[in-house]
């Protein structure tokens, strides 16, 4: 019996149109039916950005895949699923708990480590140079920030002047002041969204009021009347709505709310979490937090066989630690100047293989053919010769210059325009990097890494990337923890339990490359994070 599939399709701008939702079906139909797949399902979001998850279309199809209605999620591009990297990630990860794998028709570079890796740096590249082209953007909302300009949402209660600044929408405003007034006289969030909703009260999106609807207009500094954009702060620069006074008051009942409920979080993700794993009982270790005697907070990786099966006596392992000694091991022992060049070598062949499958080449030719027919007509008036068919032929043909160049410029948007000395430049500034930075830890172990393994005096360190077996087997021992508080669990992410000890071959469940390479103390598998 065949697996079932669902298609996800999306265009974002108008230089696409409800073509390109049919093109990109068509390619994920044709795909699917050379891979045996059966479609069950088709979900589309048109004229919607890519850069969040709010979209319709994308919101049923991963409830779907919760209710595991489909084996295959197929896609036209990574970018079509999310423009984020990191979010296209997250995605990945929701889809693989329920089972479901990704792929993308466009992109399928093979399911081994070289295809797997060049497709992850793709879409880091693509997240790296889309955001250096939106420069000029941010540079525009900057200067528009400093004379107190919309340049942004803003906040319910305001809405835009004529002169492009911020002025008070009088009945939202209402809502607004009224909210913070509940709020200090002891009434719950719960209490005055049912008597919002009881009046007919609507929120900013025009929908209906719960608890969550508050948090936004709690937290925001912009009603005591201060602009705030980015780095750009100007006291006055908007009308106030709510004083100082009560906004500080307010602030500190959430305080209170939160000390009370026992909450005390970190501002930091725990990076290896899914990824991290006892090597005593090869438990996962989740993230936990817990307070010394003096009251501060640390931040451990703590054995779930230790915290709830009470099989193992692994220590807590400091968070800050054994993540900046994966980004370290990542950048000193694997990075090496040979596979800087592996990678840019690989990257740049998927690129190229990318734009022969696109459709540009066939836009291009079609453009050039019209050009040529736009100048056959100009040398005929030219010379003289005058034909009353000239003035119709003439604007249709503009007309299909003028499609076919969106259609190129929406192609291109979806290449990646790379050059190889540019993506070694990027590799070496990843390798050039502050293992200690968290920008740079979450990169490392967003994109590179699968498992960790810990012990108690020693590391391991397994990967699965170029094809070679490398082992390392060093003595370390992680620092003694100040304390080690009974934590409070906050643990996230997901983990699966079939992952191999670290002294056997390590063979991904999903694919067939099996490398084993050990070195500090840490196991890794290197993976396409599905």
């Amino acid at each position: 019996m065949s697996k079932t599939a669902a298609i996800y399709a999306r265009y974002s701008s108008s230089a696409q149109n409800d073509a390109s939702i049919e093109q990109q079906v068509e390619e994920c139909t044709r795909y699917a039916q050379d891979s045996g797949l059966t479609v069950v399902a088709t979900y589309e979001d048109r004229a919607m950005t890519g850069r969040n998850d709010r979209r319709p279309g994308f919101q049923r199809m991963m409830r779907a895949a919760d209710r595991r209605e489909f084996q295959v999620l197929i896609t036209y591009k990574s970018n079509r699923l999310a423009r984020n990297m990191l979010d296209a990630l997250r995605c990945e990860n929701r889809l693989d708990a329920a089972g479901i794998k990704v792929v993308y028709c466009k992109e399928n570079f093979g399911d081994n480590a070289a295809g797997r890796l060049a497709l992850r740096m793709m879409m880091s590249l693509n997240e790296f140079y889309s955001d250096n082209l939106s420069e000029d953007v941010r540079r525009g909302m900057l200067d528009g920030a400093q004379k107190c300009k919309v340049v942004g949402a803003l906040p319910f209660g305001y809405r835009k002047s004529g002169d492009g600044r911020a002025e008070i929408d009088p009945p939202a405003a209402e809502i607004v002041r009224e909210t913070f007034s509940r709020i200090l006289a002891g009434e719950t969030y719960m209490d005055i969204a049912r008597d919002f909703n009881a009046r007919g009260l609507k929120t900013a999106r025009g929908g209906e009021w719960n608890k969550g609807s508050f948090h936004g207009i709690l937290r925001n500094e912009r009603y005591t009347g201060v602009y705030i954009f980015e780095n750009v702060r100007v006291e006055g620069g908007m009308p106030q709505i709510i004083t100082r006074e009560a906004y500080d008051r307010v602030q500190n009942l959430i305080k209170d709310r939160n000390a009370f409920s026992g909450r005390h979080r970190s501002n930091n993700d725990y990076l290896l979490t899914g990824k991290l794993f006892c090597g005593k009982c090869l438990s996962p270790m989740v993230g936990v937090s817990g307070r010394g005697r003096h009251g501060d907070v640390h931040y451990y990786y703590s054995c779930n066989g230790r915290r709830i099966g009470r099989i193992c006596d692994k220590k807590n392992v400091r968070k800050e630690w054994i993540e900046e000694e994966v980004t370290r091991a990542i950048l000193t022992v694997v990075l090496t100047d040979d596979m800087l060049n592996w990678i840019a070598d690989t990257v740049m062949a998927m690129a190229e293989k990318q734009r022969e499958t696109s459709k540009l080449g066939h836009y291009e030719a079609r453009l050039a053919e019209t050009q040529k027919q736009i100048d056959n007509i100009v040398r005929a008036v030219e010379l003289g010769v005058i034909a009353d068919e000239f003035k119709s032929r003439m604007a249709k043909l503009q007309s299909d210059k003028s499609a076919l160049q969106s259609r190129i410029a929406a192609e291109k948007s979806t290449l990646l325009q790379v050059d190889r000395p540019r993506v070694l430049y990027y590799l070496e500034t990843i390798r050039g990097g502050n293992p200690a930075d968290p920008a740079l830890q979450k990169r490392i172990i967003r994109d590179f890494i699968r498992a960790v393994y810990v012990y108690d005096d020693h590391f391991k360190l397994v990967a699965d990337f170029t094809g070679t077996k490398t082992t390392y087997d060093i003595p370390a021992t992680p620092p003694e923890s100040p304390s080690e508080p009974p934590p409070e669990d906050i643990t996230q992410g997901s983990y699966k339990r079939e992952i191999a000890p670290p002294n056997l071959p390590y063979t991904n469940p999903c694919h067939h490359s099996t490398i084993e390479a050990v070195r500090q103390g840490f196991v890794i598998i290197w993976y396409s994070q599905k």
